[in-house]
């Protein structure tokens, strides 16, 4: 018995001639896909570059590459000779649609990665001292908000660590989910204040329990680097985080005020220390606001007994002075010898003249 010719024989009519040529190109398509499916997959394991599906980028570990879909479509088919064998427009709508299905796999394998680069911030270097920001913050309409806002700045900071400890008995799932988004690198921990000073009258030592539990973490986890008290109702200018790295004791800087005197700050006479300003005194040692100094990690190991006091108004200085020994003449004067001013607080911190 003889193989029949693929060729239509002439006494077929026209519907059989027209399903012979479409199941023929039918089963062309499929085997195509399948080799372009193969090409880009192997292209894609060779090179280390992924697809984001739909955005026309190309990323890898370097950085991210402008090519076009169509680039992409191109050099397939090119690569398949598929010029002779279906017609331009099928073989285009063809390798579009590979394409776009492709791309939606592969963002599956590498888009966790791509992720991590694009949103993790600059990653750590050995050579750069840790920086370890401790933020209270509790529950309220404008926690995540303000969080946000803190966690944009600190992804463009080199090797930090954030200590997001909430005065809560339990974790806040929503503040949980935020600091995972962010790919910075973060402790979320609870500290509640103490009963005894929820129920006292007058003003609360706010924040104190989770600074505590902050250095707390900081003496089991920690043996180099700086820390900073910075709350989350602030806006810091980046600048900042670069300038108090270099902290080997204790660090002091201008902060802005949304208040009558404006300022807290060092007073620098000649290029030396000479005491404070600020709106309000009170008799204590270091008047000065929480978020204008930072403290050496080493320097803070070697007093066992450092702590910050539950006593309102005081907390700076209270645990200032737990630093001892340490006098006001050893602060290190940062942001251009304190001749620069950070506005405001709520606390906007600017390095800016």
């Amino acid at each position: 018995m003889y193989a029949r010719s693929n060729r239509p024989q002439v006494g077929e009519n026209i519907s059989q001639v027209e399903r012979h040529y479409n199941m023929r190109n039918y089963k062309m398509m499929w085997v195509l896909m399948v080799l372009a499916a193969f090409l880009l997959v192997l292209q894609y394991h060779m090179s280390g570059l992924w697809v984001a599906g739909g955005s026309n980028v190309v990323g890898n570990a370097f950085g991210v590459l402008d090519i076009s879909n169509d680039d992409i479509i191109r050099s397939a088919v090119e690569k398949l000779h598929l010029e002779n064998v279906i017609s331009t427009n099928i073989d285009y709508k063809l390798m579009a649609d590979l394409v776009l299905q492709l791309g939606r796999e592969l963002v599956a394998l590498g888009c966790s990665e791509m992720a991590a680069l694009s949103c993790a911030g600059p990653p750590p270097s050995p050579l750069l001292p840790p920086l370890y920001i401790i933020t209270p913050t509790y529950r309220r309409p404008e926690q995540i908000p303000e969080l946000t806002r803190m966690a944009q700045t600190l992804m463009h900071v080199k090797n930090v660590h954030w200590l997001v400890i909430e005065d809560a008995k339990n974790q806040t799932r929503m503040v949980t989910e935020l600091l995972e988004r962010t790919g910075i690198s973060f402790d979320h921990l609870v500290a509640p204040m103490p009963d005894i000073y929820k129920t006292r009258k007058g003003p609360k030592p706010r924040g104190v329990s989770n600074r505590n539990r902050g250095l707390q973490w900081l003496r089991a986890n920690a043996t180099k680097g700086v820390f900073y008290f910075a709350d989350d109702d602030n806006t810091y200018d980046i600048r900042l985080f670069e300038e108090i790295r270099t902290t080997k004791r204790v660090a002091m800087w201008p902060v802005g005020l949304c208040t009558k005197t404006g300022l807290s700050s060092p007073v620098v006479i000649d290029g030396k220390f000479s005491g404070f300003y600020d709106g309000w005194v009170a008799g204590r040692k270091f008047p000065v606001d929480m978020a204008g100094f930072a403290v050496s990690v080493n320097f803070f190991l070697q007093r066992p007994n450092a702590q910050m006091p539950y006593r309102p108004g005081f907390e700076e200085d209270g645990f200032l002075k737990s630093l001892a020994p340490f006098t006001p003449s050893e602060i290190e004067l940062k942001a251009d010898n304190c001749t620069k001013v950070g506005i405001l607080i709520t606390v906007l911190i600017f390095l800016t003249s």
